[in-house]
């Protein structure tokens, strides 16, 4: 169960945010923003990752329904590459909040750092699972990301994309080596690069 953190801003306009997607070869990595309703709770918040993928989806239009305001960003593999998966996972972060119709008056981000923004901020270690409102920001992204992930392995068969949602298996390496790299992998990822330096691609992949 999602515990409260204790700040100096409770009680104000309290944006969450997390990500999802920093570790796989394949897609964007996607973020959230959210500013809960302090009348209106939603019971069963948790960390994403404790919840079953129902019990997530059962969550996912109840945060967006009773929300003061939420925001899914993303960054793309080719911002990823080009920026390395940090530094676009903080970009994400940025647009995440600046996408808010309702401006926060403080946001705590799940993990360690926080992107070099103008609001006041706070990063929570394990936050997903300690603040309602980052509970709530890991379940929006990651649910979007998994149908995207999901849609994409129907037009890319042969990956088990539905299955690892692009995180580096030993299944997804090897099918790197069979079919090749798509234009939804990351390049600048090891296992990606050295599929690549392995063998020519095909060219109706390389071409995708």
């Amino acid at each position: 169960m999602t515990e409260p953190f204790v700040c100096a801003y409770q009680g104000h306009l309290l944006a969450g945010v997390d990500e999802v997607g920093r570790g796989p070869l394949f897609g964007p990595v996607v973020t959230a923003a959210v500013i809960l309703d302090p009348n209106n709770p939603v019971p069963g918040l948790n960390d994403s990752k404790r919840l079953s993928e129902k019990k997530r989806e059962a969550l996912f239009p109840l945060i967006q329904k009773h929300a003061l305001a939420w925001c899914i960003a993303r960054a793309e593999v080719a911002e990823i590459d080009q920026l390395n998966i940090l530094h676009a996972t903080l970009l994400a972060m940025t647009r995440a909040v600046a996408g808010l119709h309702i401006p926060p008056e403080y946001v705590l981000v799940d993990g360690n750092r926080c992107p070099d923004w103008h609001w006041a901020s706070e990063a929570v270690i394990k936050g997903d699972g300690r603040v309602a409102a980052i509970s709530a920001a890991s379940i929006l992204a990651k649910v979007s990301r998994d149908r995207e992930i999901v849609e994409l392995d129907r037009q890319f068969p042969g990956y088990g994309l539905a299955g690892h949602k692009g995180y580096p298996t030993k299944d997804h390496v090897a099918a790197l080596y069979r079919l090749g790299v798509t234009r939804h992998h990351r390049r600048s990822f090891r296992p990606v690069r050295e599929a690549m330096e392995a063998a020519p691609q095909p060219e109706q992949q390389s071409l995708i």
